[in-house]
């Protein structure tokens, strides 16, 4: 009897355990226990690159291609929190973000603490960018002596400040974290000159009236990452899979002419 009781006993757990089993499995596949959230840093006050439209929603070029990513990659979920640009990089530093969507180029600075994905989805063209009606300035070197408003740790920010050191232009850079003060500075006369790009310019002037031109050749003109936390392989790898299957099938490219006009995915 004994013996019966016991064989009973083990067959109950085994049919319990196996049920607990099914009933996990279930939960990973129903519940997308598996899918793991990633929090993507952007801005709004980027034009046509992540911006808020009139109905107050968030979208541009960066945020549409992320979305477009995210597609792709059945294991993650990736959420958009959105701030300053100035705030970025802390917030990625500290963990509150898992990686940047705004236009990142490549810096000594920023690959010393940050991991770049290794595909670019965009080459950013900086220019200088005057008043509609500023026939004084037409190159960088007639900047010296002027003031010039970037945002603050942005690329321009930081190609500013070498050349104004290396070429002793005596340029006075005033740092801002919004386009907007931006064009109103430009607009008003308050600055004479901002560091930005064509693509840029066009919607600021079609959208905000900026008023704004740009003028000389192009300062910089680099390929340009989505920015990760240092040792964050994995993460890399996928996008950077998924990324290589956008341009393939063309939607990177589709993407950058309907937000930027034209075709700027195209690798330098």
């Amino acid at each position: 009897m004994k013996k019966v009781l016991t064989l009973l006993l083990v067959v109950a757990i085994a049919f319990l355990g196996a049920c607990s089993s099914n009933e996990a499995s279930s939960k990973t596949t129903d519940g997308n226990s598996d899918v793991q959230k990633i929090i993507v840093g952007t801005g709004t006050q980027f034009p046509n690159i992540c911006f808020l439209d009139e109905d107050g929603n968030l979208t541009g070029y960066d945020v549409e291609l992320v979305r477009a990513i995210d597609e792709k990659l059945e294991e993650y979920e990736f959420e958009f929190k959105t701030m300053d640009f100035s705030n970025l990089l802390l917030s990625l530093e500290t963990d509150k973000i898992d990686f940047v969507a705004h236009q990142m180029e490549v810096n000594e600075e920023r690959q010393e603490k940050f991991l770049f994905n290794e595909v670019p989805y965009n080459v950013f063209p900086l220019k200088v960018t005057v008043h509609q009606d500023n026939e004084s300035i037409q190159s960088i070197d007639d900047l010296a002596g002027k003031k010039i408003a970037t945002t603050a740790t942005s690329n321009a920010a930081v190609y500013m400040e070498r050349y104004n050191k290396e070429n002793n232009l005596g340029a006075e850079i005033i740092y801002t974290s919004s386009t907007s003060d931006i064009t109103n500075q430009l607009r008003t006369g308050r600055v004479d000159a901002t560091i930005t790009t064509p693509f840029a310019v066009d919607f600021l002037n079609e959208q905000a009236d900026a008023q704004q031109k740009v003028v000389g050749d192009t300062l910089l003109n680099s390929n340009v990452y989505f920015l990760l936390q240092k040792g964050n392989t994995t993460l890399q790898k996928r996008i950077d899979e998924a990324l290589t299957e956008l341009k393939e099938d063309g939607t990177v490219s589709a993407l950058s002419n309907e937000w930027l006009g034209a075709d700027y995915s195209v690798e330098l």
